[in-house]
């Protein structure tokens, strides 16, 4: 596989298995492909988004991204000032530099931070974990940026405790903590969906423009269709651990390829009550993703399955032109 070089994350056949049943004296039997065959090019000071619905992987694959989880298998490829590396396979004090590289966005701000730690403490953490700076630069970092994420004056807000802010200025110091050491790739674990609406565009404004200034680059994950549109130069549509469509945002909404894909935009609602949309008929409910049989991943939901696609593996990737893919035998 060719690497561009404005390439920063290339992820080949990435999978995560999960064991269920596992014991002390018994091997696991069974096992939940959570993830399974993933690839995925994300170039610098570029924004993927990846959706999907809630059970498809999507938060897995950010872990494994950010390695706070481990893969079973494939290869994550970071490009770094000394090269590329493979960050999958990476132990003891190159996980160190990696975390200063990579960061994480996760989606609840009541439960991603210490509730005994003040906010300067929360967010100078990873300076002092790195042992970057000294205590007044330290503390002259935390405020700049908490002062850039709009949490002004900052004098007020370094001592206050995680109780004492509300959800959107938890998740904005949430956003201070995961940039304070410049990091290069950062993956937002559906930053917005636990904010009251009113807040929701104030923060995405705030990624974007943060985006701009600090040159990072994003994988933003989502189950919401606008927030990807609003955010995202990019959409990857995932179902049951594996990436069924990819393209440019506006190709994909405009014109959706895979089954599923369309599937997702037809559940979108439309404020406009003398619209007809054509129904998409799609059946049943989602998939067991323990031990999938070795076929497509949406063949038992999919209105144009048949014998090809009960007779074969996942169909691959394949590039429908400028760039937009799609996994299905029947395009």
């Amino acid at each position: 596989m060719t690497q561009d070089n404005n390439t920063l994350v290339d992820v080949q056949n990435l999978s995560k298995l999960f064991p269920i049943g596992q014991g002390v004296f018994k091997q696991a039997e069974s096992f939940v492909h959570a993830v399974s065959g993933v690839n995925l090019k994300i170039k610098r000071g570029e924004s993927v988004g990846l959706v999907g619905e809630s059970g498809c992987g999507k938060t897995t694959t950010g872990k494994l991204l950010t390695r706070l989880i481990d893969p079973s298998e494939g290869n994550i490829f970071l490009d770094t000032d000394e090269g590329r590396v493979d960050i999958a396979h990476m132990r003891g004090k190159e996980m160190k530099i990696f975390r200063r590289r990579v960061q994480m966005i996760f989606q609840d701000p009541y439960e991603s931070m210490n509730p005994r730690l003040t906010i300067y403490d929360t967010v100078a953490e990873p300076l002092n974990v790195q042992g970057i700076g000294t205590v007044a630069e330290r503390e002259a970092r935390v405020s700049d940026l908490l002062e850039t994420v709009g949490l002004t004056p900052a004098s007020s807000f370094l001592f206050r405790y995680p109780h004492e802010l509300s959800g959107g200025q938890r998740q904005r110091v949430a956003i201070a903590r995961a940039l304070v050491i410049n990091p290069d790739f950062v993956v937002a674990d559906e930053p917005t969906s636990m904010l009251d609406v009113s807040v929701r565009t104030g923060v995405m404004h705030l990624m974007q423009d943060l985006a701009d200034r600090f040159g990072v680059t994003y994988l933003y994950i989502t189950h919401d269709l606008a927030v990807a549109r609003y955010m995202c130069d990019r959409i990857a549509v995932m179902y049951l651990g594996k990436i069924v469509e990819i393209g440019n945002t506006e190709d994909v909404l405009q014109h959706p390829k895979h089954p599923y894909t369309k599937a997702l935009l037809s559940a979108v609602p439309v404020p406009d009550p003398t619209y007809t949309r054509e129904p998409i008929l799609i059946k049943g409910g989602i998939s067991r993703p323990v031990d999938p049989e070795p076929r497509c991943r949406f063949y038992d939901r999919c209105p144009l399955a048949d014998k090809i696609c009960e007779g074969n593996d996942h169909p691959p990737l394949e590039d429908q032109g400028g760039g937009h893919l799609a996994a299905c035998y029947h395009i």
